[in-house]
């Protein structure tokens, strides 16, 4: 005997466009979870964000001072105050 194919009945799964939530609990009461995910990790945050701000401060008056060294590169004197 030889096997023979059984009808097996599929089911659908839809979602009608009028219920459909995205994340619903993500957005809700967002400020007061914020604010406890700093309270706890406050030292953490802070050691992250201490020396990427401390580089980025730095990056930017570098460039600061190399587009003003090349602005006034003729005009530069290099004379000492009070020595001829």
């Amino acid at each position: 005997m030889g096997k023979q194919p059984v009808k097996v009945k599929a089911v659908v799964y839809a979602l009608s466009p009028f219920q459909q939530k995205v994340m619903p609990g993500l957005w809700k009461d967002l400020p007061g979870k914020i604010h406890h995910k700093v309270s706890e990790n406050w030292i953490s945050a802070t050691l992250l964000l201490a020396p990427l701000v401390g580089v980025y401060t730095y990056v930017q008056n570098y460039q600061e001072k190399e587009k003003l060294e090349h602005r006034c590169l003729y005009w530069k004197v290099d004379v000492v105050p009070g020595k001829p």
